[in-house]
């Protein structure tokens, strides 16, 4: 089988951009995660093998002086010493464990240093979903013409609609192949057509760079669950934040405010935050109640949320996305980041519903334990980590712990 991962920059930005935050932040902090399948699927005998084999080739990608070069003229946020530190950076197979038990149920576990690892999970997942369908035999049956047609009448609905919109499908797509046709039927529609929207961008790096589009992406989850871990709950909004302006100094300002849910984050958004960040990420919860809840934030710290973006990633197809554009059109400035209903929404297939969490950290390699931590999110009953750890985090925030 040939190998899946081919590009360094195969990878969504935020994974960077966090990278760079964290050796600047925090470059001790050791962490595990671990992958988690939310339907419990049964893979294909062999499958823990071949996965191994995949990750041990990820040690010969490198990142390119082309790559290099796209980054510096497109990413200019991105210190120089960070794209030196990309030049050298080499995968290693080692901070990886990969099992799968009799009933065909898979693990995967990370641990090592946070600046190394934390460039794994988007690869590993792409791999881990690309390769199902592979062993399954179930990408024989991709049409990718139909792909295209499918992708670019999508991009014309969302654009006639007003809707500004970015791919963000890297870690749950049917293929790579799956998302250079979705990214390109979009990027060559969005040119064909005279707004009012646009296709913004993608998150994977590699095909930004291929399609002359703009790399989106700020942060993710993991980086507000790692201080949480280390520090506790209470503040890990604001220290997340803090440590985010000290590394890109305004730049790059969506904050992903719901890791343990809106109440605490809104707590931490102070008037200086809300004023330097640009906007706010929506990945969770009720769209509608959110955006309400971010507006009222915004106008309580005499602020116009008119001049705040909101990004809405919540798991959205192209209808419910143009839904919440009629609905924020005239609250924010509202974008919208699509990811597995872009790049892997073929017929007769089911996307995995898979993905990879940090679930423990310490602040230096000398500690001798690790630190657990958790996710929440704004659907009720929705978490990642231990329970017992849930119920600890959520008593320390004061919300009220669920059976």
């Amino acid at each position: 089988m040939q190998q899946i991962i081919q590009h360094f920059t195969d990878d969504d930005l935020y994974k960077f951009t966090m990278c760079c935050a964290v050796i600047d932040n925090f470059p001790r902090t050791r962490v595990r995660y671990q992958f988690i399948d939310r339907n419990h699927s049964v893979y294909p005998a062999g499958f823990a093998e071949e996965l191994t084999r995949q990750i041990k080739l990820l040690e010969n990608v490198v990142i390119t002086p082309e790559e290099v070069e796209f980054m510096r003229r497109h990413c200019s946020y991105i210190p120089a010493w960070f794209l030196r530190y990309l030049q050298g950076f080499r995968y290693n197979s080692e901070w990886v464990k990969v099992s799968q038990d009799s009933e065909g149920h898979l693990s995967i576990e990370f641990e090592g240093a946070w600046s190394d690892t934390i460039l794994l999970e988007v690869k590993v997942l792409a791999i881990v979903s690309e390769l199902y369908y592979l062993m399954t035999g179930e990408a024989e049956s991709a049409d990718y013409d139909d792909y295209y047609s499918r992708s670019a009448l999508k991009a014309e609905k969302m654009i006639q609609a007003g809707c500004n919109f970015s791919d963000m499908g890297t870690r749950r797509r049917l293929s790579f192949r799956a998302q250079e046709v979705a990214v390109r039927a979009m990027k060559q529609q969005s040119d064909a057509m005279n707004g009012p929207g646009r296709f913004i961008g993608t998150s994977n790096v590699y095909l930004a760079m291929k399609y002359n589009v703009t790399p989106i992406g700020t942060m993710a989850h993991e980086f507000v669950c790692a201080i949480a871990g280390m520090f506790g709950p209470q503040m890990a909004n604001h220290m997340a934040m803090e440590a985010w302006s000290k590394t890109y100094r305004g730049a790059l300002g969506t904050f992903l405010y719901d890791t343990y849910g809106w109440e605490i984050f809104s707590l931490n958004f102070s008037e200086d935050y809300a004023n330097m960040f640009k906007g706010l990420r929506v990945d969770s919860g009720d769209n509608f109640e959110q955006l309400d809840l971010i507006c009222e934030k915004y106008r309580s710290l005499n602020i116009d949320p008119r001049t705040k973006q909101v990004i809405f990633s919540n798991g959205l197809n192209v209808d419910e996305a143009i839904e919440i554009q009629r609905y924020a059109a005239d609250k924010c400035i509202p974008s919208f980041g699509i990811g597995t209903h872009f790049t892997n929404d073929f017929p007769g297939i089911k996307p995995r519903n898979i993905v990879i969490k940090l679930i423990a950290a310490k602040i230096t390699e000398s500690w001798p334990f690790y630190c657990d931590t958790c996710k929440f999110s704004e659907d009720r009953g929705k978490y990642t980590g231990k329970k017992e750890v849930v119920d600890r985090f959520k008593a320390a925030i004061n919300l009220e712990s669920e059976d």
